[in-house]
């Protein structure tokens, strides 16, 4: 069963399902592009890891008890502090502690010198939030844009800072970048809504071959229906990162029309 939406799903986005998404997405786009760049070219998968603490911060719980300072007892009275019996439940926190995380990509590959032609990445959450994770990417991206190393980059997720371009003063939900090593610094961005279809784009090689069609609604759709997302998904709650008023009215108008949210 496909997604209700036309084009990205925004309870895909949550964190209970985005890290499942990633690895689908990544290994579909994989099986999907293989047969079409063989056998000039070859699909690598690799992993970026690194490591950190918590939520890229310490999280500190700070218990529900004022400490407050006792004032001298008249005389003739006890100057014992007695302790007060806890009347407080404990609260629920959390430590910081070191975690690795490791992000998937693609390489598209000639196969005869085993160059490196197009980086494909997805975005996750870490990679558009302050911390180790965004930095890394950074690092890398500014990399490829200083090579001849074409870049795709999709980004499928409404929250964090969206990755810098030049020359864009449009505000869009999604957008994927496509890269050329040959034109930079000019690229292509398709920007794209909760209520629009995906774009198709093409996955930019060496100059002369035949470029693939990259159709994000199609692979979606399957990694969806491959999922079971349809039985897991609770459409009746709302999304998370949260959607403005206007955008939710929409959502709840689709799952409505179809039948899905009562």
């Amino acid at each position: 069963m496909p997604s209700p939406f036309v084009g990205m799903d925004p309870y895909l986005e949550g964190p209970n399902f985005w890290p499942e998404v990633h690895h689908l997405l990544i290994s579909l786009l994989l099986e999907s592009l293989v047969p079409q760049l063989r056998p000039k070219y070859r699909v690598a998968l690799e992993k970026r890891v690194y490591e950190s603490a918590g939520n890229e911060s310490l999280l500190v719980g700070i218990p529900d008890v004022i400490v407050q300072r006792r004032t001298p007892a008249p005389p003739g009275e006890s100057n014992v502090a007695v302790a007060a019996p806890p009347t407080q439940k404990p609260l629920q926190v959390q430590v910081p502690m070191r975690m690795e995380f490791r992000e998937a990509y693609l390489e598209v590959r000639e196969m005869a010198t085993g160059e490196v032609v197009t980086a494909i990445e997805v975005l996750s959450p870490a990679n558009k939030r302050p911390g180790k994770g965004r930095e890394m990417y950074e690092e890398k991206r500014s990399r490829i844009l200083a090579s001849r190393t074409h870049l795709v980059e999709i980004d499928l997720l409404r929250g964090g800072e969206p990755m810098p371009v030049l020359g864009n003063d449009v505000e869009a939900h999604y957008r994927i970048l496509v890269s050329r090593g040959d034109r930079r610094p000019y690229a292509d961005l398709y920007l794209f809504n909760l209520p629009d279809t995906i774009p198709t784009f093409p996955l930019p090689l060496r100059s002369g071959d035949t470029e693939p069609m990259i159709d994000l609604n199609q692979l979606l759709n399957h990694l969806y229906d491959r999922a079971g997302y349809d039985f897991v998904i609770d459409y009746q709650t709302e999304p998370i990162p949260a959607l403005a008023e206007s955008e939710a009215a929409w959502v709840d108008a689709q799952l409505r029309e179809q039948g899905i949210r009562e």
